[in-house]
């Protein structure tokens, strides 16, 4: 698994083992991970007679399951905006499926798969509720149980709430009220809760990664991780969507572009994640990106139909037969490389992933940290304690006590001021939650027995401390 979603898969295991959700058994406690859900999900496949080594499987099928579900409910968004559109429809569900980063993170480990098919189900439900002028209280409760998966699908959340209250005007009141109890009852649950446990009201990585570094230098980074990414997908693509308004100008084209945009601002607003250098969606975005496949398909669809119907027709004769064919095998070329498109990434061995020529990008660097891990286990003792900087894969197959040097799993450091390096020339390697580390803390104070990885431009930093 990716190892972001490894670290989530240690909590899981100590969790099921009756340590409690904890990065080390007996170690302190700290929320290290901002899915607590999903670490609950992990969790129960840790309670099955199955290796470590196989246990990234189940949690892949599971985000293959999600993806596939997601579809579905693609697929109903679709037919409901365009009044059963079949091209449209079909070209929604085939862009969405073949989208990389959706897969890529899905199966990664993530939780971006059941994020998506709760945000495209509350999305369909929310659609379907106004299409029939009734009210049901399953949208809040759905979106309610995603802000446990992860807490900033408080996003979707108000928008699919804005949309419900705005355009249900026979159910204002009854929106309102499910809407801030919805709010109330899972936010400030899970914070009562993580008060109890932790003894702190968010989790450890909210202060990792939003805390310590100036707001505007933050977000500056969040613009220009975005612009790159719309540019990687192509000025004329990126402005495609918009057009769909020039031809489906209604309530439900309008909630799928703001759960886009929503995505969108709020990535910017955390300056982005991690791995933009990358290229392609990053996790934010990605929940984001169904609904903009679909507004793509269906402004397609519109423009070759507009071509077909008052261009090539009045140019050839409403009699030529072979008008129609054509222009839709020349509309499936379009979408097909505009896909093609959308799936070559920074990396220049992009199309090799998504054609599953090779794994997945971050494959050989999570291989690595496993192999590291389970090198680590057969050097050392039960007893050892190490340090570690890609914290999860290491963490997870060495089954030793484990000092975070990044500071996810530690309070002091995810408090610090972030370091940012002087030499850095460039705002895609400015890393949010990956800039903060202390040497004195981890090396001089916790004194671990094996240092198993440095922040690349710290070389001789630590030298004072060994």
């Amino acid at each position: 698994l990716f190892d972001d979603a490894t670290i989530s898969m240690q909590y899981a295991r100590n969790l099921a083992n009756g340590a409690g959700p904890v990065w080390n058994t007996g170690g302190e406690r700290v929320e290290g991970f901002t899915n607590p859900l999903w670490v609950a999900f992990m969790a129960l496949f840790h309670l099955l007679p199955v290796a470590y080594s196989k246990m990234a499987l189940f949690i892949q099928i599971s985000g293959a399951i999600f993806v596939m579900l997601s579809l579905v409910y693609v697929k109903k968004i679709t037919e409901l905006i365009t009044g059963n559109n079949a091209w449209a429809t079909l070209l929604a569900v085939f862009t969405t499926a073949f989208y990389y980063p959706l897969s890529n993170w899905s199966l990664f480990g993530t939780e971006v798969g059941v994020l998506t098919f709760m945000t495209v189900l509350g999305a369909w439900w929310a659609m379907r509720d106004v299409s029939r002028g009734q009210f049901k209280p399953g949208v809040y409760i759905l979106m309610g149980i995603s802000t446990l998966v992860r807490i900033d699908m408080a996003v979707p959340y108000i928008i699919l709430w804005a949309f419900l209250f705005w355009f249900d005007k026979t159910n204002r009141r009854k929106h309102l009220l499910w809407g801030v109890l919805g709010l109330v009852a899972f936010l400030g649950g899970q914070t009562l809760l993580r008060l109890w446990y932790y003894g702190d009201p968010l989790p450890n990585t909210y202060y990792l990664k939003m805390t310590g570094m100036d707001s505007f230098l933050r977000i500056k980074r969040g613009l220009y991780v975005f612009a790159k990414f719309a540019w990687n997908l192509g000025p004329v693509f990126v402005a495609l969507p918009f057009l769909v308004f020039a031809f489906k100008r209604n309530r439900y084209t309008l909630l799928a572009m703001l759960l886009f945009l929503g995505q969108c601002a709020y990535s910017v607003y955390v300056g982005g994640d991690a791995w933009e250098h990358r290229g392609g969606a990053n996790r934010f975005i990605t929940l984001g990106m169904p609904f903009f496949m679909i507004l793509f398909s269906m402004t397609s669809v519109y423009l070759f139909d507009l071509l077909k119907d008052h261009g090539l027709k009045e140019f050839v004769g409403k009699a030529r037969g072979w008008v129609t064919p054509v222009v839709n095998l020349c509309l499936a070329a379009f979408v097909f490389l505009s896909l093609v498109n959308f799936n070559t990434l920074l990396d220049g061995n992009s199309l090799k992933y998504w054609l599953l020529l090779q794994p997945t990008v971050f494959s050989p660097g999570s291989q690595r940290y496993a192999v590291d891990g389970l090198l680590v286990k057969s050097l050392t003792t039960p007893e050892a304690k190490i340090l570690v900087g890609a914290a999860g894969n290491v963490a997870y197959f060495s089954e030793r006590f484990s000092y975070d040097m990044m500071g996810k799993a530690d309070y002091e450091i995810a408090r610090q001021t972030a370091k940012i390096p002087d030499n850095l020339d460039s705002l895609t390697f400015l890393q949010p939650g990956h800039n903060k580390y202390d040497y004195s803390i981890s090396i001089g104070r916790y004194q671990p027995d094996v240092l198993v990885e440095l922040k690349r431009y710290t070389d001789e930093e630590f030298l004072p401390y060994l």
